[in-house]
């Protein structure tokens, strides 16, 4: 019988922070301190957001809150949830012969939006895979892994809490 040892949790949840330029490039930071990319460039794409947040959560161990502070004011932030731990390529699948180790593959994100949104309100997502909050502008944004959504899926909502807005967007 195995014993059930729980997994440790920090007692703070590391803030990555993007100031993004209007470029394009962005400077990251993880609690203030600098976060360079494995460039060593020292500047990241606005794209770059998925290797920032598995540089940053040591590949999705921990959980980490992001902040994206955009070149017009508006801030975007999440929290990114720790993945429960999977078998690592060098683990095989299965103790029989012949099986192949399995392969754990990286987030596939899409980030979706949409307007029209009351500043500040809650903003459900559709297939209802997370929450966010509108901006100060009222706009909306969630970044979709669509390895988390079965093949059929094909569009999110946004709905308005507060508005009432509604919004669907398509997904690659």
């Amino acid at each position: 019988m195995r014993k059930h040892t729980p997994e440790s949790v920090p007692v703070t949840i590391p803030t990555v922070a993007l100031q993004v330029r209007a470029d394009g490039t962005a400077d990251a930071t993880i609690d203030g301190r600098p976060l360079l990319p494995p460039d060593g460039t020292g500047r990241w794409g606005r794209s770059s957001l998925p290797q920032i947040i598995d540089q940053a959560s040591d590949q999705r161990t921990i959980p980490v809150r992001i902040e994206v502070h955009e070149t017009h004011g508006s801030t975007f932030t999440d929290l990114v949830a720790a993945r429960p731990k999977r078998a690592t390529p060098d683990t095989p699948a299965s103790p029989q012969a012949g099986h192949a180790p399995r392969r754990v593959a990286g987030p596939v994100l899409h980030s979706v939006e949409a307007t029209g949104f009351v500043p500040g309100e809650d903003v459900a997502v559709a297939v209802i895979v997370s929450h966010t909050d509108a901006t100060g502008t009222g706009d909306a944004r969630a970044l979709i892994d669509l390895n988390d959504l079965p093949d059929s899926t094909r569009e999110v909502i946004f709905l308005g809490r507060i508005s009432g807005t509604l919004a669907v967007r398509r997904l690659p």
